[in-house]
């Protein structure tokens, strides 16, 4: 039992070495648009309400795809750390870089009609209009994404975190004296508080480039090659099975809003519903520090070959989050009623935003338990598997259901919630369900084979690159030392 205990509190000290800072990075980085609807919720429901879709439908849907093109990173770099092979970390950042730019520029379009992709989903046209401007002001923040996130991915598989959570807090609080200067004393609207955004989110990049280059990583950054530019499609099938298991997860949450909008009286609905989704989704920021310390731990510890080292770190991060997602659940009921006024002064959105209290806790609860399956899922590499877990649960049960209850059954915006605690409830089931059934010594034999080995001769690497089958996994195919480039 003592030796229990104390491996407990070993694991515990390298969880929290990784998660406390990544939790407080993900709270600083999120707080950016946080404090963006804020500030726009007292412009009035239109303007709180046009935000809120313009953050939870387009800039949720490009987030959710550049993020998840980003993750393929936590993957390799994490089992490559974990296997001493750091001199390829640099070239696996950069062949990144080059997929989710090129990935920012075919998103673009997708800013710029805005405001008729709503229309054509049917949302109310004042908030389709106003969404439509903020969102093209707000294009710049597209390609800072696909810089930050790849970027972020390169610095926490060395655990490199601190320096990410401090510029992040220092940018946040910049942002809301901005915010206040710009939006409140000098009523500029809007506009002012996009450009703000903008400018927020480019300086966090700025500093963390300058920290890339300052000389901190000299055995993973050699600096730029063209060696970035081979072997993409390879890294590329990666970067979408990632972003494709990512995607359906936070897609899950626009697709919410987009049914909301469909409802009666839409502006109070969609600005109810997305008080508590800001709520949420701030909580899911607590969570994302363990998704983010639990992928950093299972892909080192299976890259290094050891596998009761990873599951043991599974468990006792799991049982941490779920301790922390208890304390923020019932936080949410106790303060239902005070939480919504933060955000608006309009009674009505005041009341029902306050009705759905209870449901907003069990969602809580369950987002300190489905991120750290998704960072396990990250870290083993079985982003293909997790993305038709996600897909049936959340599209072929939590969404019906949810539009059964809401415009069937009259529920309105609270049906729509529970259809989607169903789907998350059901989709955490069946994760821990895989956790409980997953052979860790397996996986680790799975890891060897994407490890890159030493160089061969010319005719050795031609035979082992020909023998590259994408059906036994992507990333086999570029592992090798010929497709690392090595």
């Amino acid at each position: 039992m003592e030796s229990l205990l104390s491996k407990s509190w070993e694991e515990s000290k390298k969880t929290w070495h990784i998660a406390g800072p990544a939790i407080l990075g993900s709270v600083f980085q999120f707080s950016i648009s946080f404090v963006t609807a804020a500030f726009a919720g007292h412009l009035g429901a239109v303007a709180l309400a046009a935000v809120s879709v313009a953050q939870n439908v387009i800039e949720g849907f490009a987030f959710g795809i550049l993020l998840g093109m980003g993750s393929a990173l936590e993957t390799l770099c994490g089992q490559a750390v974990g296997a001493g092979q750091f001199h390829i970390l640099g070239i696996y950042l950069q062949r990144s870089w080059v997929i989710t730019l090129a990935t920012a520029t075919v998103l673009t379009p997708l800013y710029v009609f805005t405001a008729p992709i709503l229309k054509l989903l049917r949302q109310p046209t004042d908030i389709s209009e106003v969404a439509g401007e903020f969102c093209v002001w707000v294009i710049p923040q597209l390609f800072a994404y696909a810089v930050n996130f790849p970027l972020q991915k390169f610095f926490q598989s060395q655990r490199k975190i601190w320096v990410i959570t401090e510029i992040a807090g220092a940018v946040l609080g910049l942002h809301i004296l901005l915010n206040w200067v710009f939006v409140v004393r000098l009523g500029y609207g809007l506009a002012a508080a996009a450009i703000v955004g903008n400018v927020s989110w480019w300086l966090i990049n700025l500093a963390q480039l300058v920290y890339l280059f300052s000389g901190c990583f000299r055995d993973s950054w050699t600096g730029f090659s063209l060696l970035a530019f081979q072997n993409l499609s390879a890294f590329f099938k990666l970067s979408l099975a990632s972003a494709i298991m990512l995607c359906l997860e936070l897609w899950y949450y626009t697709a919410v809003i987009i049914l909301v909008g469909y409802l009666k009286n839409p502006d109070v609905a969609v600005a109810a519903i997305s008080i508590c989704m800001n709520y949420q989704i701030w909580t899911l920021m607590i969570a994302l520090g363990f998704y983010i310390a639990v992928s950093v731990r299972v892909s080192n510890e299976l890259g290094a070959n050891r596998p009761q080292a990873a599951k043991f770190s599974v468990v006792v991060v799991l049982t941490t989050s779920v301790l922390i997602g208890t304390v923020f659940m019932a936080m949410a009921l106790i303060f239902r009623k005070k939480l919504p006024e933060f955000f608006t002064d309009v009674p009505e959105v005041i009341n029902e935003a306050s009705k759905l209290g209870y449901f907003l806790g069990a969602i809580i609860l369950l987002n300190s338990i489905q991120p750290v399956f998704s960072g396990v899922a990250i870290g083993a590499g079985w982003q293909t598997s997790v993305a038709f877990i996600n897909s049936a649960c959340y599209y072929l049960l939590g969404l019906p259901v949810g539009a059964v209850l809401g415009f069937k059954l009259k529920l309105d915006e609270l049906g729509i919630w529970i259809g989607m605690l169903l789907g998350t409830l059901v989709q955490t089931s069946v994760l821990l369900l895989i956790m409980f059934r997953t052979k860790w010594q397996k996986e680790v034999m799975s890891v060897t084979h994407r490890r890159p080995r030493k160089q061969k001769s010319a005719s050795e690497n031609g035979k082992e690159e020909s023998s590259c089958n994408p059906s036994h996994g992507v990333e086999n195919c570029f592992m090798n030392p010929r497709n690392t480039n090595i």
